[in-house]
């Protein structure tokens, strides 16, 4: 078996030889392009990964303020006060499209600022679906 196996091989023409090298050559480049189809992938994977991670970063941001705006609206701070004016007017333009919204009940001073916690509701959703896009973008899918 082994001596018509080395004989078979010994009487490949050139023909077959130049079929070998084209269909390793159409290989080969068919593995560079795949090879340089998967580094930009890569590449806007690490974007909208590192984009991902500013958007978390920022609305983080957001959430810790309004949750201040929250909490010093439940204990009833002082609005004359530097730090509540600085809180408020740095939430002031995410809070204003809530405000009014629906009434906050108020006990002897302490206040329940309802609009806030929907803003900080509204807000997540929209983090959560904007998150959901970049990770979309991200792992598309791709046919072979």
């Amino acid at each position: 078996m082994n001596s018509e196996i080395a004989r078979e091989v010994s009487d490949s023409t050139t023909t077959e030889h130049g079929r070998v090298a084209a269909a390793a050559a159409t290989m080969r480049n068919r593995a560079i392009d795949e090879t340089e189809h998967g580094v930009r992938t890569v590449s806007h994977a690490r974007t909208a990964a590192r984009g991902s991670q500013f958007l978390d970063y920022a609305f983080l941001v957001l959430y810790a303020l309004l949750s201040i705006r929250l909490v010093l609206a439940l204990i009833g701070a002082r609005e004359g006060n530097g730090f509540v004016r600085f809180i408020t007017s740095v939430t002031g333009p995410f809070y204003a499209p809530f405000r009014g919204i629906v009434d906050s009940p108020s006990i002897d001073g302490f206040t329940l600022a309802i609009p806030i916690v929907i803003a900080l509701a509204v807000y997540a959703m929209l983090h959560a679906g904007i998150n959901g896009v970049l990770r979309m973008v991200a792992t598309r899918k791709t046919t072979i």
